[in-house]
């Protein structure tokens, strides 16, 4: 199996596969590609409606040119905690394409995954530019979305500079937004019922739709809350514990 980057050829592969409607894993088996890397391919590069051979490989060069600089710039900083800086860009651009999967635009993506991974929690808008290699206008408009989305919040810190932080209940909201989304479309599909005919086809069709969602959803509701629960009482308890170890141990008493 081939390796190393993908040319252009490869590329213009892809896209003659995409415009034939093919499955991610058929243009990887013509290409003695894993799956993967062709995924991987396509979300960067706009997804399967948008991705052209020749842009994506002009990106991939320009990409290919920054991250160069990036780890130039990088190898004359010594990495936090003794990690592999190539581990960690290669861990950074995995975790953006699997966000990019998800709906978001790259850019976004790109800022969100910069938030997880960052050790305070929370950047400048600054920081993101430098990390990034971007126009502060790029940076803006994706935090604007991700805002807008909930999985990010603005704070100031002491220096009363405006911080970028990824929320950390944003998880439990979008799964609360997916069920409430389920919930309402049920109940559009219950009112089909009435209008189509309760001995319909039809009917029956959306009365097992509405059925399906509503099980579901209510499912989601429950798993999101308990996990909630779950994971701040975890994060009260570890709390707690790294304050007990940290304080004055009590006097022995004779």
């Amino acid at each position: 199996m081939p390796g190393g980057r993908l040319t252009q050829h490869e590329r213009q592969q892809i896209a003659l596969g995409l415009a034939d409607d093919l499955a991610y894993a058929e243009i990887a088996r013509r290409l003695d590609r894993p799956t993967s890397t062709v995924t991987r391919e396509v979300m960067r590069n706009g997804g399967p409606a948008a991705y052209r051979a020749d842009l994506a490989h002009r990106a991939t060069e320009r990409r290919s040119h920054q991250r160069k600089s990036a780890a130039s710039a990088s190898s004359q900083e010594p990495q936090p905690l003794g990690r592999d800086a190539r581990a960690v860009q290669e861990y950074e651009e995995a975790f953006t394409t699997l966000l990019m999967q998800s709906g978001l635009p790259r850019m976004a993506a790109s800022v969100l995954t910069c938030l997880y991974i960052s050790d305070d929690g929370s950047l400048t808008a600054a920081q993101l530019v430098r990390h990034l290699q971007v126009s502060a206008a790029s940076v803006s408009k994706a935090i604007t979305l991700l805002e807008n989305l909930g999985l990010v919040r603005r704070q100031r810190d002491d220096g009363r500079r405006e911080r970028y932080v990824a929320d950390t209940d944003a998880w439990y909201q979008s799964m609360i937004a997916a069920a409430r989304s389920n919930a309402a479309l049920a109940e559009t599909a219950r009112q089909g019922v009435g209008v189509l005919g309760r001995d319909t086809q039809a009917a029956a069709r959306l009365q097992n739709m509405a059925r399906f969602l509503d099980f579901v959803g209510e499912s989601i509701i429950r798993a999101a809350e308990q996990a909630r629960d779950i994971l701040s009482e975890g994060s009260t308890a570890a709390g707690s514990a790294a304050a007990g170890a940290t304080a004055d141990p009590p006097a022995d008493h004779v």
